[in-house]
């Protein structure tokens, strides 16, 4: 009998498997095997070895250039580095806690109004975000940034040429705080009345109750969500695409995007479908390192313990 369940059981995960199969297993296996070719717009599957990797040590664009103690030119490698950490810590982790602590401590309907509000941007399409954030980022006095600096005064500034990073990052940011916000603010709320009001009773104030009760309670939300972010930032690239387009000169440019380029941009001569495999396959070995990185330093196996009581 236990063997026929098992086997009803994969009767059920078989569509999902077949799906998994046919849209990413074999996906990941062409592209990997693609890597090692210097396929271009011709569709020849001429065999190199290990001549894409190699092509990447001599990559200009990748590998960074120092003179006089900063950067003499822009680079992936740095640029992909900024882009995922800075946009994780800034906004998708922190700014994304923030606003859940800030709507769960108001009246109930307005911190759900607040946050679907703030969701609003992750259900419009990303050309219609990208057009949003070129009207607001527009470098002449009609950008809506600018006019407001017209109005103190200010002239108008190229805000995609002057801060590259800054651009990636806030635009970025808005859409990724959303799910940490949506994702805390429902720990937040799992977490049982009778533990604040103790820390209520204590004497505890609106930040000490925060610290020393919300803060602990909701540790392994945090830690979910700054890994599975991580990754996610480590391959998006759609939003730099529409608004900087990588540039100015490279400037946002990261490794998601710099592979996308190389394979389907025209800028790459003949269209380097092997080169922009080999570059996305490099993608894919950071990814699994950083997922055993933080499995490892946030202790996640304990999050899918079994449980001690079995149900038949």
């Amino acid at each position: 009998m236990r063997g026929f369940s098992s086997f009803k059981v994969f009767l059920f995960f078989l569509p999902a498997l077949i799906i998994i199969l046919i849209f990413f297993f074999i996906p990941v296996v062409i592209t990997t095997i693609m890597g090692f070719t210097d396929m271009d717009y011709r569709f020849q599957w001429n065999f190199i070895g290990l001549g894409n990797y190699a092509k990447m040590f001599k990559d200009f664009l990748i590998w960074p250039l120092w003179a006089e103690g900063k950067m003499a030119r822009p680079n992936v490698i740095v640029n992909t580095f900024v882009y995922v950490f800075a946009t994780l810590l800034i906004f998708n982790t922190t700014f994304g806690l923030i606003l859940a602590i800030l709507t769960t401590s108001i009246e109930r309907r307005a911190g759900t109004f607040f946050r679907a509000v703030w969701l609003l941007p992750r259900f419009t399409p990303p050309v219609v975000y990208g057009i949003i954030w070129l009207a607001l980022l527009q470098p002449t006095k009609r950008g809506i940034f600018n006019a407001a600096r017209g109005f103190i005064g200010l002239p108008p500034l190229d805000w995609i040429s002057a801060h590259p990073w800054a651009v990636i990052v806030v635009t970025g940011g808005f859409i990724g705080a959303s799910m940490g916000m949506v994702i805390f603010a429902a720990a937040i709320d799992s977490i049982p009345e009778d533990y604040r009001r103790a820390a209520r009773v204590d004497g505890a104030g609106w930040f000490q109750e925060i610290r020393y009760v919300v803060l602990p309670m909701i540790r392994w939300p945090l830690m979910f969500i700054t890994a599975y972010q991580t990754l996610s930032l480590l391959t998006s690239y759609e939003y730099i695409l529409l608004i900087t387009d990588g540039g100015p000169f490279f400037a946002s440019t990261v490794w998601s995007l710099y592979s996308y380029k190389m394979a389907f941009d025209v800028y790459a001569g003949t269209y380097a479908y092997g080169y922009g495999a080999a570059l996305s396959s490099i993608l894919v070995v950071i990814g699994i390192i950083a997922s055993l990185v933080y499995w490892r330093l946030f202790k996640l196996k304990q999050l899918i313990v079994e449980p001690k009581i079995e149900v038949d």
